[in-house]
């Protein structure tokens, strides 16, 4: 794995404390484009080129998520989730909680089956009913560790699963960043490009909707993570995506909640990707949205294409993504800003 690609997915950056993945993206591009900043609400915006055409591509950088909310007696720890984080996975999961003292690593405990009782079984697990171990045995030495409001990731993993399989926490999307820098290292147009690494999406795609209205582009694309539909009890109906097979363009988002594709964006996209014989896949999807969606809607509407990697796992502690799908991501956004900028 490329050391930059582990050191990016193992950053933190729960939504709205972007500030370490922030800081690596900002130097990463200040390498390529010709000014880099960071706005008023996190965004990380590099232009790079000049001409009177304006492209923004777009990748989130936070991820999902904790927060530390009560510290009990007994020196365990209550959280909320930020973003969305499905409960069940959560039972035994190690987490890192980044305290102002310093990085605390604490385990996710829940009341154990052989204790539950029949009915309790039945029950769905709450996070509600969860805490976080972190080794202490009183509140106030608990308290020596950690303080209320602190985030907390899933534990920092990176690497190589089997030949170009890879995994990590935060896949989502911190490969629609990498893939920003390796755009931007490469794209030569005469056009305005601006890579935007956005804060808050997966609470609401907050920092495109601030971003787009800052940079106020022509066309856009946004770059995520989509549903891979290559494992077990997905049924092709529900997603027929599967890793190795290149990147997925987005037609439709969430059944038309989300993003619309602009017809001309898709059409640039498909035949851009037909003509440089670039391995592609058709996501329609109906659940999901991505940055994509509200920067569609900036000002007086924003043709928008989105590109997607699938992923497996996404928003768990540990997802899985094949590298070609990566590069074929990087590959035809490249060639479909080349077309964007000649018109």
């Amino acid at each position: 794995m490329d050391p930059l690609l582990k050191r990016i997915i193992e950053a933190t950056g729960v939504s709205g404390y972007e500030k370490e993945i922030a800081g690596i993206m900002s130097a990463e591009l200040k390498k390529s484009c010709d000014d880099v900043r960071v706005d008023n609400f996190g965004n990380v915006i590099a232009k790079k080129g000049k001409g009177k055409c304006k492209i923004m591509l777009a990748a989130h950088m936070d991820e999902v998520g904790f927060m530390v909310k009560h510290i009990t007696k007994e020196g365990y720890i209550h959280f909320i989730k930020v973003g969305g984080i499905d409960d069940r996975i959560l039972p035994a999961q190690r987490v890192v909680i980044k305290a102002k003292k310093g990085d605390c690593l604490g385990i996710i405990g829940t009341k154990p089956p052989h204790l539950q009782k029949d009915e309790d079984r039945k029950q769905p697990l709450k996070y509600e009913d969860m805490f976080i171990d972190i080794g202490c045995a009183s509140r106030e030495a608990a308290e020596k560790r950690v303080e209320i409001g602190d985030i907390a990731i899933f534990e920092p993993n990176a690497g190589v699963l089997n030949g170009k399989l890879c995994y990590g926490k935060a896949i989502d999307d911190r490969i629609g960043c990498y893939a920003l820098i390796k755009i931007m290292e490469k794209l030569d147009v005469d056009a305005e490009v601006y890579a935007v690494a956005t804060g808050q999406e997966e609470v609401g795609l907050k920092g495109a909707r601030t971003a787009a209205f800052n940079v106020s582009p022509d066309y856009a694309i946004a770059i995520d993570t989509t549903i891979a539909g290559d494992t077990p009890q997905i049924t092709e109906r529900e997603s027929s995506l599967k890793l190795g097979q290149g990147v997925a363009i987005t037609i439709i988002e969430a059944s038309g909640r989300g993003v619309i594709v602009n017809e001309k964006m898709k059409n640039l996209l498909m035949d851009t990707a037909k003509k440089n014989k670039i391995k592609y896949q058709v996501d329609v999807i109906e659940g999901g949205v991505t940055d994509g969606a509200i920067i569609s809607m900036n000002k007086e509407g924003v043709p928008t294409g989105v590109l997607s990697i699938a992923t497996r796992y996404i928003h768990a502690p540990t997802s899985v993504f094949h590298t070609d799908d990566l590069d074929t991501a990087v590959r035809l956004t490249i060639k479909a800003v080349e077309g964007l900028a000649k018109g």
